[in-house]
């Protein structure tokens, strides 16, 4: 099982939380960094222990970027990479609310681009829907649903080119899961082609505030 964390909660709120997360990072993808909705003004030395303790327990760390679809000035996003790396020492990034549309291709290929050039060994995107292929070639992962449960059980179709890409280019993150169904949404998200996933039981506005079950769950 490979699991992408965002964990939205500081760890002085929950330290509860952070510490299952470092105890079970060799079952995650990389866990998303997101202090205050980026890298925040200042240094967080509670986010720099985790971020630290993570990286210990053989997990990626991601800093979280909000993109914004495309609106917010490039020199911004660039500024918040350099913020995670020097804080936090991510490993890679984590960027959100990216375009998914043949027309912003190019601005999120120079994004990219830029993201490597400053150290990134990892990108993540997540236009949380199916976006012009072209932006799986430029990440490491794609995140190509979020949505609630309901959504994903009744609503869910992928294009077909998704199935000549690996599996594991693909990432499915699912809210308002019931607890109990936890081992379904990860393997649903297997059966359509996502290797990766992230299904928590938590709703909006913050359905990410509380730890997947999915780390504690033991597979048979």
């Amino acid at each position: 099982m490979s699991l992408l964390i965002p964990l939205y909660v500081h760890p002085a709120e929950d330290p509860g939380a952070w510490h299952r997360l470092i105890r079970a990072a060799a079952r995650t993808y990389a866990v998303v960094l997101n202090p205050a909705d980026g890298p925040g003004a200042a240094p967080d030395p509670a986010f720099t222990a985790a971020a630290d303790a993570l990286r210990e327990a053989g997990a990626r760390v991601l800093g979280y970027v909000d993109t914004d679809y495309g609106t917010r000035d490039p020199s911004a996003i660039a500024d918040e990479l350099r913020r995670h790396q020097e804080w936090y020492a991510a490993d890679g990034c984590f960027l959100d609310r990216v375009t998914a549309t043949p027309d912003g291709l190019p601005a999120c290929r120079r994004l990219v681009r830029s993201a490597r050039r400053s150290g990134a060994r990892t990108v993540v995107l997540n236009p949380g829907v199916h976006p012009a292929p072209g932006y799986v070639r430029l990440a490491d992962l794609t995140v190509t649903f979020e949505g609630h449960w309901s959504t994903y059980v009744s609503a869910f179709s992928r294009p077909e080119w998704t199935a000549r890409q690996p599996p594991e280019r693909f990432c499915h993150l699912v809210y308002g899961v019931p607890e109990a169904l936890v081992p379904l949404a990860v393997r649903t998200a297997r059966e359509r082609g996502a290797a990766v996933s992230g299904p928590v039981t938590g709703g909006p506005p913050n359905p990410w505030a509380q730890l997947t079950p999915a780390l504690t769950w033991v597979e048979r």
